[in-house]
């Protein structure tokens, strides 16, 4: 079939899902064409999705790309099984000129043939949801449950949003407009001008370990919708996720008539560091990354050639002046303390709490109080171990599991993490999480919670005021950083001075959340993940700035 008619027919197929994006970013509606149940997918979904996902293990994972020099693969299931499965490994000098090579026609496609090509990805990869699910869960140590929701269908929307971002940015200017300057009685100056989105070249997208996809696919599909061609170098423990994601774009890219090479893998050896040697190649113009403070800062100074999207890391934040759902916001904490045993960028860590207590509506409730409430509200949640794993999942490395050990040598202890046995999976580390009280005057305190402990570790903090808690709410995010701050008041006057300061310190802000909606959680479509105003992350998932630096408008002037 001729690569123009499949182009006419993806515009077809998916601008339909497009016009419906752009107009849900403009309202923020909830909207998601991704069905986030399991059994929307078929009746035979799951166990298909299953077998898929054990029929790559122990194989090679072919991609026909050029470049291959070697054979990698290190990924071992946080939950016990090794995957064995190994992955080329590019010779850059060979595959990044392929690469580049493949500019002209995905530039001259414009806008929306790439936007549609981009969607057809997405809907391929969402009728593979499970398979994908299953890739999530033993790469990340998301428990199933999460790993199909945050892994697929969530994953997939912050794609789609990306999408949409990148296709309004470039049809802001019209590819052709004709100009006339009126000259009195001579006659009119004439030109025709055309106008074209020049792609910055090849992007780099550095993947976490975490949230493969869904830290992944926002940045991979706003540099493929404007026009660049993306190398996926994943982590080593969460390789498959994204190096599917790379099979399913070359297909449909090869199907659409446009070079596969678009979209490639890179794999790193053992201990290679890949991702430093590509980074600062000239070739790479753009660079996505999700992962520690150090790399991210390293990237920033050292990747002068190429625009660099980072998320980094924070110190998330949760006032508590009162509350008129003390039951209710008990139970939202202890669930956000708990999801995915704390491995997510937005679970809050420091809990400010007036030392003289709080009001709320089932009386006044001391410091003490209140931390020993919302830690008998976990000790509730995760008391049944079947539904304590499927809230934790497994811890994802060993450096999580030594912080969690570490954490009651820096303060009193209000809730002690335990180990939970994960039948299926007797290899899996599961941790409940542990509550530290500290004191918030106290120096050794202000240190630790002004340091990012990424796991299941929170510290109660006591404060001398509400406005003593916002003082050091500021001096967070200021210093170190934070994707979200939450606050529990029934004071218009304390709601006021953490709203001001999250729009001062620019921290996406959750007021009195008691329900099913969570601190740690963001709706594709209508939530900004993060800001790009504090050190947490330069950029926010997703705006017009997230893509309109991915590409340059070169403008052509001919005299009519």
């Amino acid at each position: 079939m001729a690569a123009e008619t499949t182009a006419a027919q993806l515009i077809e197929k998916h601008r339909p899902t497009l016009d419906r994006t752009l107009e849900a970013i403009r309202t923020r509606a909830y909207w998601s064409p991704h069905p986030e149940h399991p059994k929307a997918y078929g009746e035979s979904a799951a166990p298909d999705g299953l077998a898929a996902f054990e029929a790559l293990r122990g194989k090679r994972f072919e991609l026909d790309q050029p470049g291959t020099d070697d054979w990698t693969g290190e990924e071992v299931s946080p939950y016990g099984p090794e995957l064995g499965i190994s992955y080329p490994h590019p010779d850059a000098d060979v595959l990044l000129p392929a690469m580049r090579a493949a500019i002209p026609a995905w530039r001259d496609a414009g806008a929306e043939v790439r936007a549609a090509v981009c969607l057809e990805i997405l809907a391929r990869i969402s009728a593979r949801t499970h398979e994908f699910a299953q890739a999530v869960m033993h790469t990340s140590g998301q428990a199933f449950m999460m790993a199909f929701q945050a892994g697929g269908p969530h994953a997939q929307d912050r794609g789609l949003e990306a999408v949409a971002y990148a296709y309004a940015e470039q049809v802001r200017t019209p590819e052709r407009a004709p100009w006339s300057k009126p000259q009195g009685k001579r006659d009119p100056l004439e030109l025709s001008k055309s106008f074209t989105a020049v792609p910055r070249g090849v992007a780099l997208l550095i993947g976490c370990n975490t949230f493969p996809t869904w830290n992944g696919y926002p940045g991979l599909f706003a540099s493929l919708a404007t026009g660049n061609p993306v190398l996926v170098k994943p982590h080593p423990r969460a390789v498959l996720p994204l190096a599917l994601t790379v099979r399913v774009a070359r297909e449909v890219l090869t199907e659409a008539g446009f070079p596969a090479d678009l979209v490639c893998l890179a794999v790193d050896r053992p201990g290679e560091g890949l991702a430093k040697t590509l980074a600062v190649r000239p070739e790479i113009r753009v660079i996505d990354y999700t992962g520690s403070t150090a790399f991210g800062d390293w990237l920033e100074t050292h990747a002068r050639q190429a625009q660099v999207f980072t998320e980094k890391a924070g110190v998330n934040t949760v006032v508590i002046d009162s509350t008129d759902d003390y039951k209710g916001m008990l139970g939202n904490l202890a669930f956000s303390l708990s999801l995915y045993s704390g491995q997510m960028c937005t679970t809050p860590q420091n809990l400010l709490i007036p030392r003289d207590g709080i009001g709320t509506d089932a009386g006044p409730k001391s410091y003490d109080e209140v931390v020993s409430d919302l830690a008998d509200a976990v000790s509730k949640l995760l008391g049944d171990d079947a539904r304590a794993n499927a809230l934790l999942g497994a811890i994802v490395n060993p450096q999580v599991t030594e912080r969690i050990e570490a954490a009651p040598g820096l303060g009193e202890v209000a809730l002690a993490s335990r180990a939970v046995a994960n039948p299926e999976f007797p290899g899996a580390t599961v941790r409940t999480p542990v509550i530290v009280k500290l004191d918030g005057t106290a120096p050794d305190a202000e240190a630790a919670c002004l340091t990012e402990h990424f796991g299941p570790v929170s510290f109660a903090v006591a404060v001398g005021s509400a406005a003593d808690a916002v003082e050091l709410l500021r001096r967070t995010v200021r210093e170190k950083g934070a994707m979200t701050v939450g606050a529990y008041t029934t004071s218009a006057e304390v709601e006021r001075l953490i709203e001001d300061a999250c729009l001062e310190e620019c921290a996406q802000l959750s007021l009195n959340l008691t329900g099913g909606v969570y601190v740690n959680q963001t709706a594709a479509f209508s939530d900004f993940h993060g800001s790009g105003g504090n050190p947490a992350a330069n950029a926010a998932l997703c705006d017009g700035a997230f893509v309109a630096n991915r590409f340059r408008t070169v403008e052509v002037r001919r005299q009519a």
